[in-house]
């Protein structure tokens, strides 16, 4: 019982670091692309994982299009 609850709680987690990533990066897209980039991109980030969601909230920065954040 005790590691189903450890367990749960670093799903948790888990699940709580991709939400906030998401909503970063979502806010950045909006920020820098405008509202509309964000019903074209939301299908994508919110079915990446929390590390893939940082590494486009950093490419965001040099990004010039939506396209070059997601790039492979």
């Amino acid at each position: 019982m005790r590691f189903e609850r450890e367990d749960g709680r670093e799903e948790g987690r888990k699940e709580g670091r991709k939400e906030g990533e998401a909503a970063v990066l979502l806010r950045q897209i909006e920020l820098k692309f405008g509202v509309e980039a964000v019903r074209t991109c939301l299908e994508r980030i919110e079915a990446a994982d929390a590390e893939t969601l940082l590494i486009w909230s950093e490419r965001i920065l040099t990004a010039s299009s939506v396209d070059e954040i997601f790039r492979a």
